[in-house]
C-alpha cells in the first residue's frame, strides 16, 4: 500500500497595499498573467490561490490577500476587545477571532479580515514589505496585527534594487518586534538564488515541513538548468540554420542578385524572429514584456535591422575598414564567386554600393567555386550578431522577474569571445552542409544536424555566464 501523500504547506502572502504582494506571486508562480498588478493601491480585492507542484505532487499554496489598509485604526480595535469573561486575557489568535465575529470585520474592515482569516488558515505567512518606503507607524501596526495570528511570519523586503530602497531601517524596525529572519526578494529582477533563500528562510520557521519545501526548491533548480538546456539549443539551432543556409543565383543578372540577397536577408531576419518567439515561451514571457533600446525588442520583435551595418557597430562587431567593408556588411552576406566578368562584378559592386572593393573584402572567405553561378551565404559578422543578440535576450530572461511591470530597458555586455574570437567550430563546419538549414524549402533532419547542434549548444554555454546578468535599471512600478 502505498503511502499517502504529503499535505501541502499554506503560505498566506499578506503585507500593506501596493508593496508588491501580487508581484511575488507572479514570480513564485512563473505566471505573468497571474491577479492584476497595478501602481494603484488596493488592486487586490479577494483571496487568490496557486499551487506549486514538483513531480505531480502539490508541495505548496499560496494565496494572495488584498492589502491592509487601515491597521492603525484595526489594532486600536484589537487592543479594545474584551475575554467574554472577567479576570481572563484574550491572547492574539483569539482576540484575531472576536473581531472576526463583528459586524465590522464585513463592513469597514471587510479588507484586513479577508486577510487575518487567509493567515489564520495558513501554516505561514510572508510579509511584503516595500522597502522603498520609509518605516511609519501603520507598517508596525500592520506587523503587530499579523503577530496575533500566531503564524510563522517571514518578512520579505521587495523592490531592494532600487536606489530609494533603505533596506537597513526596515530591518532594524523589524527586529525589534522580534522579527529576524528576513528575507531580500526582488520581484522585478530577483538574483538567482532569492528563491532558494526564500524556501530555506521558511524551511526554518516551518520544521516540519522543509522536506517539501526542499523538494520544490530541488525541482525548481531542475527546471531552470533544464530549461537554460533547452534555451541554448533554440539558438544553436538558429546559428545552424543561418550559417548553412545559401542561396545560388546567375551572376550576371544584377537584378536576379538584388532579388536574392533580399531573400536571404529576410528569411534569416523570420528565422531570427521564430528563435525569439520561441525563447519568450520558453521563460513563459509574453511578447510586451521585453523592450528596450540597447535590447531593442518592441512587442517581442528587433527594432534595429540585422543587416544594417550601425547594427553591427553598437554590439561593437567590427566592420573591416573603409566604405566597401560597411557596404559588403550591410549586404548580409559572404560573396561566392567564380568565373565572374568584370561587368558583372562591377554590377554586382554597384549593387552592394561599395563598387568592386566590397567583393575583394571578403575574398580571403570565398568558400567555392561555382562556373557562371553565384552563392550567397550569411556573413560572419551577421552570425557574430545573432549569437549576441540571441544570447543577450536569453540572459535578460534569466534575470527578469515575472512581476515586472517596466519592460526591460538594459541588458548587460556580452562576451568579447563571440564579437572578436573565432566563430565556434560548429559554425565554421555548418558552412558546409547547406542541407542543415531549416531555411530550405523541405531540410532532411539528419543525425549530423542534431549532433552539430548539441555540439553548437555546448559551445555556446561558456558564453551565457559573461552574457548574463541583472537588469541595469529598474522599474519604479509597484504591487
Amino acid at each position: 500500500m502505498s503511502e499517502p501523500r504529503s499535505k501541502a504547506v499554506r503560505i498566506a502572502v499578506a503585507g500593506h497595499t501596493n508593496t508588491g504582494k501580487t508581484s511575488l506571486m507572479r514570480t513564485l508562480t512563473r505566471d505573468t498573467g497571474f491577479g492584476e498588478v497595478s501602481s494603484r493601491p488596493g488592486t487586490t480585492r479577494h483571496v487568490e490561490g496557486a499551487r506549486l507542484i514538483a513531480d505531480g505532487d502539490v508541495l505548496v499554496e499560496l494565496y494572495d490577500t488584498p492589502g491592509m489598509e487601515d491597521p492603525i485604526a484595526l489594532l486600536e480595535v484589537l487592543d479594545g476587545l474584551e475575554a467574554p469573561e472577567p479576570g481572563r486575557r484574550l491572547d492574539g489568535p483569539a482576540r484575531v477571532e472576536r473581531f472576526l465575529a463583528l459586524p465590522s470585520a464585513r463592513g469597514r474592515f471587510e479588507q484586513e479580515a479577508k486577510v487575518l482569516r487567509q493567515v489564520l488558515a495558513s501554516d505561514a505567512a510572508l510579509h511584503v514589505v516595500d522597502a522603498r518606503d520609509p518605516v511609519l507607524a501603520k507598517h508596525r501596526d500592520e506587523l503587530e496585527i499579523l503577530r496575533n495570528c500566531a503564524v510563522p511570519l517571514l518578512p520579505v523586503l521587495n523592490f531592494v534594487r532600487d536606489p530609494a530602497a533603505d533596506e537597513s531601517a526596515w530591518r532594524e524596525a523589524l527586529a525589534r518586534v522580534g522579527l529576524h529572519a528576513v528575507v531580500r526578494f526582488d520581484t522585478v529582477a530577483p538574483e538567482r538564488d532569492g528563491e532558494r533563500r526564500l524556501y530555506e528562510a521558511l524551511g526554518t520557521l516551518l520544521e516540519t515541513s522543509r522536506p517539501l519545501l526542499d523538494r520544490l526548491v530541488a525541482s525548481r533548480e531542475r527546471e531552470a538548468e533544464a530549461r537554460r538546456r533547452a534555451a541554448l539549443r533554440l539558438v544553436a539551432e538558429l546559428l545552424i540554420d543561418a550559417a548553412a543556409y545559401r542561396v545560388v543565383v546567375s551572376e550576371t543578372a544584377p537584378q536576379q542578385v538584388a532579388a536574392a540577397v533580399a531573400e536571404l536577408n529576410e528569411a534569416v531576419r523570420r528565422r531570427e524572429q521564430d528563435c525569439v518567439d520561441a525563447l519568450l515561451r520558453l521563460y513563459r514571457f509574453r511578447p510586451g514584456d521585453v523592450d528596450a533600446d540597447s535590447l531593442p525588442l518592441a512587442d517581442g520583435r528587433w527594432e534595429d535591422d540585422l543587416f544594417h551595418p550601425e547594427t553591427l557597430r553598437l554590439m561593437g562587431i567590427r566592420l573591416g575598414t573603409g566604405a566597401a567593408a560597411g557596404a559588403a556588411a550591410g549586404m548580409g552576406v559572404d560573396l561566392m564567386v567564380g568565373g565572374l566578368t568584370l561587368g558583372a562584378a562591377a554590377a554586382l559592386g554597384a549593387l552592394a554600393g561599395g563598387g568592386w572593393q566590397a567583393l575583394r573584402h571578403f575574398g580571403d572567405r570565398l568558400l567555392g567555386r561555382l562556373s557562371g553561378r553565384l552563392q550567397l551565404t550569411v556573413a560572419d559578422e551577421i552570425l557574430r550578431l545573432l549569437a549576441l543578440r540571441a544570447l543577450r535576450l536569453m540572459a535578460a530572461l534569466e534575470s527578469r522577474g515575472h512581476a515586472a511591470m517596466t519592460p526591460i530597458r538594459r541588458s548587460v555586455d556580452a562576451a568579447v569571445a563571440l564579437r572578436e574570437g573565432a566563430l565556434p567550430a560548429t559554425l565554421q563546419r555548418a558552412r558546409a552542409h547547406p542541407h542543415w538549414s531549416s531555411l530550405d524549402a523541405a531540410p532532411a533532419e539528419s543525425d549530423a544536424r542534431v549532433e552539430a547542434v548539441e555540439a553548437l549548444a555546448g559551445e555556446l554555454a561558456a558564453f551565457v555566464e559573461d552574457a548574463g546578468g541583472h537588469s541595469a535599471e529598474q522599474p519604479s512600478n509597484r504591487r
